[in-house]
């Protein structure tokens, strides 16, 4: 198994920012494509930004411009940089990857516990 902890969660204003990470524990694992979704209660989770090993990106529309993902495969970590943060923002951000046992098929999915953003005035 894979375990992801994301940390840099918090309460900010308007305008404000923060910046997301989430560490995946090695394992016998390999990480590929990894993910940040954003969860209210409510409603689905929303994928929000993902990067490939290769670091080659994607964003939803709503964030494009404001969020940035970047990754340090060294460190097993992926980053979500967030500016101008937005009332609508406010959301469980999780982490995810994909992983392959011993990098042979198939690929499995992970999740970390989420953190909390928070924003509001």
């Amino acid at each position: 198994q894979v375990q992801l902890v994301e940390s840099g969660g918090g309460s900010v204003q308007p305008g404000g920012s923060l910046r997301l990470s989430c560490v995946a524990s090695r394992s016998a694992f390999s990480i590929g494509t990894m993910a940040w979704y954003r969860q209210v209660p409510g409603k689905q989770r929303e994928r929000v930004a993902s990067i490939t090993k290769g670091s080659s990106t994607n964003y939803a529309d709503s964030v494009k411009g404001r969020f940035t993902i970047s990754r340090d495969n060294a460190k097993n970590t992926v980053y979500l940089q967030i500016n101008s943060l937005k009332p609508e923002d406010t959301a469980v951000y999780y982490c995810n990857a994909q992983g392959r046992l011993y990098d042979t098929p198939p690929t499995r999915d992970f999740w970390g516990q989420g953190t909390q953003v928070t924003v509001s005035s």
